[in-house]
């Protein structure tokens, strides 16, 4: 079982959820006012559920992807994987994407019926729930992944960002509202600067198997430049959202995250060596989480 457990990366699950976060307390005040809607607890549970799913969905293609690409070697920087390692099989590893792309299947579909009923906005995002699963799969798995493309950067932005948090207020409060775009926006290009820094780490294998992320193909000075304005416009888009429609001083509460970044990038800019970057990754993914629940427990509170 650790060996699964392994597998299933539980450390990249906090970022996964970021979003859902975010979503579900935006939502909080308007879910309450859908008449005959879902509970809030139900909707926010499920959707936490979905993403948990479709996040090890992508680690266990990635895990196999990468081994199958010829990526996973001796020189790789960061943990072992299991079907590098042999400890799990190619079809072992098969069998359980099948199973985990199933359980969430019916995850995402309990949950977009629950909350939207059986209408046509239903299917709408039956297809976004096809399309992260898609998402999740060829990242690095099957012919012509697009994370070997340079596009992961664009994927990450779309599903842990705006269709994360966007979506999630949706299914909540059932209609859209404007006020989701600059937390959707900031926690985009947050969770864009988690897989930035992954491949900064890795540009020196991920060039010689023919990876070609947005790093392999600007470089690692380019590749800082463009990390640290991911990191400082995410916040910033949080700053310009909590100025325009704070009610109270809770609503600042993410602020308290910020000088963990500044190090962060600090430590970025002064880090020749690409595989010193490894502990920064858990630096900004936990720091993203922190700020999805202060952000999300200021408006709550508020």
């Amino acid at each position: 079982m650790k060996y699964w457990l392994h597998a299933f990366r539980l450390r990249t699950l906090p970022l996964a959820v970021s979003s859902i976060i975010v979503g579900s307390a935006l939502a909080f005040p308007h879910s309450r006012l859908v008449a005959y809607g879902p509970d809030w607890r139900t909707v926010t549970g499920l959707a936490l559920l979905t993403a948990i799913l479709l996040q090890v969905l992508s680690n266990l293609a990635n895990d196999l992807g990468d081994h199958l690409h010829g990526t996973d070697n001796a020189e790789r920087v960061g943990p072992q994987r299991t079907v590098q390692s042999g400890a799990i099989t190619p079809e072992a590893m098969e069998r359980a994407m099948v199973i985990c792309g199933l359980l969430a299947f019916v995850s995402g579909c309990t949950l977009i019926t629950l909350a939207l009923g059986l209408t046509l906005t239903t299917l709408a995002f039956l297809l976004l729930g096809l399309a992260a699963i898609g998402a999740a799969v060829k990242y690095t798995f099957g012919k012509n992944p697009y994370g070997y493309a340079g596009l992961g950067d664009v994927s990450v932005f779309l599903f842990f960002g705006l269709a994360g948090v966007i979506g999630t207020f949706y299914l909540h409060a059932q209609r859209f509202d404007p006020i989701t775009v600059l937390p959707a926006l900031a926690f985009g290009l947050l969770s864009a600067g988690v897989l930035n820094l992954n491949n900064m780490r890795d540009i020196v294998n991920d060039g010689v198997s023919g990876k070609r992320t947005l790093v392999v193909r600007m470089g690692s000075a380019k590749a800082k430049i463009y990390h640290s304005m991911l990191v400082v416009g995410g916040i910033l888009c949080l700053v310009l959202f909590t100025t325009a429609n704070f009610t109270s001083w809770t609503w600042w509460l993410f602020l308290l995250v910020v000088p963990g970044f500044i190090v962060h990038l600090k430590r970025v800019w002064t880090t020749k060596e690409p595989r010193d970057l490894d502990p920064q990754l858990k630096v900004l993914a936990m720091g993203t989480f922190f700020t999805a629940l202060l952000f999300s427990l200021g408006l709550i509170l508020a």
